[in-house]
């Protein structure tokens, strides 16, 4: 895995492109609304490298694992939770043979579905998870970590602490949060952010956030707050639920890269895209960032 050194000198190359969203573009090709992600992409590999690819093709530096929900505690809903270490070593393996050239973020995410993943009492049970994903993670070559869609201070908390188990030196935060900085647990993302950093967070800020005008003032809100590299990892705009009951993103790429290109201005360092967007916003977004 990354040396923090590394990661360091990864951003003094500039902004740094993350990848766009995996499970809506998925579903676009072929996956089940509702099944596991993780095991269906091992049954259907095309189509997780014809996306991953076509992500590296157009610009991203670092893709995230399709991992989000590979964790025991999830995986036990499809009977796979014995083979949770299998399974992200084998879902890094494939993301790396579709962007040789990137770097592999292993991905993820709140157990909130799955526990009360805000109660201090369950902080064990969190870094049990964790760990066991992340020993997956790492033993099939993960470049970094990426908690994402985070919920609670304490599930980063827990994902440090498993990371540092293993031995995992880079590891990245983005919790999903209003548009005016407050989480959804009701605390401002601010301190938050800034306490993650001094636990050893190499990166932190927000995805699954709206882009819209407001989300540069965000990024400038945050920036009081964070001292090293803060992740904009935003949404295509404000979903328009169609007849269909799949939820429809209005932003174009052009308009989506202009206001990310905005959080760059005000901040961020590391970029990418989230709900709604595809490679061709990636390719935007590094179109508009020359």
């Amino acid at each position: 895995m990354l040396t923090r050194e590394e990661f360091q000198n990864l951003l003094k190359g500039g902004p740094v492109l993350l990848d766009g969203a995996t499970g809506s573009n998925l579903q676009k090709m072929g996956m089940p609304k509702g099944c596991c992600t993780e095991e269906w992409v091992l049954a259907n590999p095309e189509a997780l490298v014809a996306l991953q690819r076509a992500y590296a093709q157009a610009g991203s530096n670092i893709i995230y694992a399709p991992t989000f929900q590979a964790q025991p505690i999830a995986l036990e809903r499809v009977n796979l939770h014995r083979q949770c270490e299998a399974i992200n070593a084998q879902l890094v393996a494939l993301s790396r043979s579709a962007a040789p050239g990137c770097l592999i973020a292993g991905d993820l995410t709140t157990l909130a579905t799955f526990c009360d993943s805000w109660d201090e009492n369950n902080f064990d049970l969190l870094v049990e998870n964790y760990r066991c994903q992340i020993h997956g993670l790492v033993d099939g070559g993960a470049d970094l970590l990426v908690g994402e869609t985070l919920l609670y201070p304490q599930e980063a908390e827990a994902i440090l602490t498993a990371a540092e188990l293993e031995g995992a030196q880079v590891s990245m935060y983005t919790f999903t949060m209003q548009p005016d900085g407050s989480l959804f647990s009701g605390r401002d993302a601010g301190p938050v952010l800034h306490e993650l950093e001094k636990l050893g967070a190499a990166a932190v800020g927000f995805n699954c956030v709206a882009a819209d005008m407001m989300t540069p003032y965000l990024v400038s809100k945050l920036r009081r707050n964070v001292k090293g590299p803060l992740i904009c990892k935003p949404n295509a705009g404000v979903p328009v639920i169609g007849n269909d009951g799949i939820p429809h993103y209005p932003q174009t790429p052009e308009e989506f890269a202009d206001i990310v290109k905005y959080c760059r201005e005000n901040g961020a360092a590391i970029l990418g895209g989230c709900c709604g967007t595809a490679p061709e916003y990636i390719a935007a977004l590094k179109h508009a960032l020359k």
